[in-house]
């Protein structure tokens, strides 16, 4: 058996009487895997809740040092999975096992974004497990944002551009390469991505999700998503910043794109730049840095906190699990 409290800790926001993230600290130290895997199925649907109203949760000290750990740790909570194969992810990511995979392997020195997991897509995970099995030496942090929080900023600060995000929704484009280029943090292949062979398959399964499509003469595949929303209404009838602006906007650059090209309003509208650098000041104002340790685990509800990943010295290894819509 298991002890586990919610605890302060440095950095934690407090917005609207809610605390960002939640901490639970596992205890005592003797706890095996096998307790944590019963206290998370006995509570998983009171975590869950817990996820959405804080936006995020993070466990601390409990028994896990292993990918296999961590695989035993969430499959108990009994939340479906949503494999990486499935998604449409742009990140050229490596399983370890069916449930596990390495997070974004961009190299050390690319900062990705702020963004909710795969809101550039029409399917998107309702939550993602992040493990740290190794903290970088230097730097490495995840950083977590609110965007309900964000949303009520800009909707004060800027009601126009609010109200432009929530009656246009957005366009998405960008370029995959022809093979996973491991050097991009949006360097998954078409092939990957797709699940294809071949491009009439590739774009078999794009028509029927309403992209549109260039094939370039280098082998790579340009796309634009069907018109996507911007924001998102929920549950407890607050709205939340929903999508991949900020990671796109300021982000999206490598060999193959121009973040200046990458996304526009659902008319095809161009966003103003200057907005866009108010809204990336005011989301770093209120995101807090996952200052990770070994054995951590971090649940993030993808409808309520974006995520990203601060630049790092040395090695870090973050894995990363999804759960099904």
């Amino acid at each position: 058996m298991i002890t586990a409290t919610e605890q302060a800790c440095d950095g934690q926001r407090n917005d609207d009487g809610s605390v960002f993230p939640l901490l639970i600290v596992c205890e005592p130290t003797t706890a095996t895997l096998e307790d944590a895997a019963a206290w998370a199925a006995e509570r998983s649907d009171e975590l869950g809740a817990k996820a959405a109203e804080h936006g995020a949760i993070l466990f601390r000290d409990f028994p896990l040092v292993t990918d296999q750990d961590f695989d035993r740790f969430i499959t108990a909570f009994g939340f479906p999975n949503f494999t990486y194969e499935d998604s449409l992810s742009n990140a050229v990511r490596t399983n370890r096992t069916e449930r596990v995979f390495t997070a974004n392997e961009a190299p050390a020195d690319v900062n990705i974004c702020l963004h909710h997991e795969m809101a550039q897509t029409p399917i998107y995970p309702s939550k993602l497990f992040f493990f740290c099995e190794k903290p970088a030496e230097q730097g490495g942090a995840t950083p977590l944002c609110r965007s309900d929080v964000l949303f009520d900023r800009m909707t004060n600060e800027m009601p126009q551009f609010a109200a432009d995000c929530a009656e246009k929704g957005l366009l998405y484009s960008h370029v995959m390469p022809a093979v996973d280029d491991a050097a991009s943090g949006m360097g998954r292949s078409w092939q990957s991505t797709w699940k294809a062979t071949t491009p009439q398959e590739a774009e078999t399964r794009m028509a029927a999700l309403g992209y549109s499509w260039e094939w370039l003469n280098d082998g790579c595949l340009k796309v634009t998503t069907p018109q996507l929303q911007a924001v998102k209404q929920l549950d407890n009838g607050r709205t939340a910043f929903f999508n991949q602006l900020i990671a796109a906007f300021h982000g999206w650059k490598d060999a193959r794109n121009d973040p200046g090209k990458s996304i526009t309003f659902g008319d095809g509208s161009p966003l103003d730049p200057a907005t866009m650098d108010r809204v990336i000041e005011m989301a770093e104002e209120i995101t807090f840095n996952v200052p990770w340790q070994a054995g951590d685990v971090a649940l993030v509800d993808n409808y309520v906190a974006m995520h990203g990943r601060r630049t790092f010295q040395g090695t870090r290894k973050v894995l990363a699990s999804l759960v099904a819509s």
